[in-house]
């Protein structure tokens, strides 16, 4: 017996359709291995029926009042929570993420980021029109950018999507959507929330692979391109944009350093870091993967760490005692081992280290010790259910580790005091300190790296503001 696959489709100019090729993917479920769906494979074609749709969409769109864009936002949220249990169980066949949790703590927050950017739409700020020079008054306005091209990630596909969409169109703007090709499911569920809401061709979404998002970025048609992803996709698309010097925003990779000193408190500390390092598999930009502890503590806090580790569960979506699910795809979990396998002899795995059954694409809570701040593990992005620890002498050394690497994301400090914690939260290069806590995120705060972590703002005023453009405006007073 057969089970029949799922069919997703594109959703352009408010109707959901094929590929105009018929060409398709397969969308596998991370946690069982086996494919449920199929997706289209977008092509030059789709792009750009997707763009004419959003650019005849976009004068409308852009004329609109900010109340009447707060009022369509705040009715997507009020339905994608009406309908939550849809979108709770599309996402976790995405991405093989626990039920529970995804109810708990990715919708809440998802919805709440909606209506915060409803009710920016009307909270746009500039300097006061005045007389700058005699006989002449200024004033500035701002106006949508236009067409955003917009690729979300795998490893948040609804959380990611809201980034993307619900500024971009609380300013005007109108949206050509991608969503990951191993991810498209709740994302194209969106859409269908979204069509009873919006004027046709304001949001799109087209499914496909890394091809369709080149064709996106590089189209004539959008003003700005933004990307959820790789260091390597965002520098691709920074030169693919940069040919016809399109706005550009980049959320990238992260590496974030967690630094904690002889005074924290060492049980609090290990739980919230486990947490924070193996929540959705650590599949997480900002996720407390390398941890710095000071000399004195080191051997007590790694024994303590490992026993977190060694204490968390990975498994099915339907079981409530796991903490994470899979990892995204094959090849992330070979990724993920192959820093592991890697490691050099100084290193030492202090918990887990391997794979989990063979069912699926799970990957034990792990913690390694011992490293040097050149090792490979320390530099690079795992982007995995792995936790390493170096030990520093002194506050200088552990701000010099910390900013040893080429992300800067987000960064945390557990000490109690204060005037360490405000020292290092000004000279650590990351676009996010936490003290004393690690990944809370709110809507009003902004959300976004420097080096290679990427540039612009997710969330806040600051991220809505990414999406307008400032126009001067000078008359004559004298008619």
């Amino acid at each position: 017996m057969t089970t029949e696959l799922r069919r997703l489709r594109n959703y352009i100019g408010g109707e959901f359709k094929d590929a105009a090729d018929g060409r398709t993917t397969e969308v596998v479920n991370p946690a069982t291995g086996e494919v449920y769906a199929t997706a289209p494979l977008s092509g030059q074609a789709d792009v750009d029926a997707a763009m004419a749709a959003a650019a005849a969409a976009f004068p409308g769109w852009r004329d609109t009042t900010p109340a009447e864009r707060q009022k369509a936002l705040l009715k997507i949220a009020d339905a994608f929570e009406a309908r939550a249990d849809e979108l709770v169980a599309a996402e976790s066949e995405n991405t093989g993420k626990p039920l529970g949790l995804t109810a708990s703590e990715e919708l809440p927050p998802m919805v709440d980021q909606i209506r915060f950017f409803a009710g920016a739409a009307r909270l746009l700020e500039g300097r006061s029109a005045g007389e700058y020079m005699d006989g002449m008054t200024s004033i500035i306005r701002r106006e949508p950018v236009g067409v955003c091209a917009q690729v979300a990630p795998w490893n948040y596909p609804m959380m990611m999507a809201v980034w993307k969409f619900a500024p971009a169109i609380a300013a005007g703007n109108t949206v050509v959507l991608k969503p990951s090709d191993t991810t498209p499911a709740s994302t194209v569920l969106m859409a269908e929330i979204i069509d009873s809401v919006l004027p046709k061709g304001v949001f799109n979404v087209i499914c496909g692979d890394r091809e369709t998002g080149k064709a996106m970025v590089e189209h004539s048609t959008p003003a700005m391109a933004s990307i959820t992803g790789s260091v390597r996709a965002g520098m691709q698309v920074a030169e693919s944009a940069s040919k016809d010097v399109k706005r550009v925003h980049l959320e990238l990779g992260g590496k974030a350093p967690v630094v904690v000193f002889e005074d924290a408190d060492i049980a609090k500390a290990v739980e919230d870091i486990a947490v924070a390092g193996y929540f959705n598999a650590g599949q997480d930009c900002t996720a407390a993967t390398r941890v710095l502890v000071h000399e004195s503590i080191h051997d007590e806090f790694v024994a303590a760490l490992a026993k977190a580790a060694a204490d968390t569960k990975t498994g099915a979506p339907d079981d409530e005692d796991v903490l994470y699910g899979p990892l995204n795809n094959p090849n992330q979990l070979q990724q993920v081992a192959g820093f592991i396998e890697r490691l050099p002899a100084h290193a030492k795995v202090e918990a887990g280290g391997h794979r989990v059954g063979e069912k699926g694409y799970f990957y034990a809570p792990t913690v390694v010790s011992g490293l040097k701040q050149d090792d490979e593990i320390i530099q690079n992005e795992v982007f995995g259910p792995v936790i390493t620890v170096q030990s520093f002498t002194d506050e200088s050394q552990a701000l010099e580790y910390a900013n040893g690497v080429e992300f800067a994301l987000a960064s945390s400090v557990w000490t109690k005091d204060h005037g360490r914690a405000m020292r290092m939260s000004k000279n650590l290069d990351f676009g996010c300190v936490w003290i004393n806590t690690h990944i809370p995120l709110v809507a009003e705060m902004p959300h976004g790296g420097f080096k290679k972590s990427g540039y612009g703002k997710d969330l806040s005023a600051y991220g809505f503001e990414d999406y307008t453009r400032i126009k001067h405006v000078m008359t004559s007073l004298d008619g």
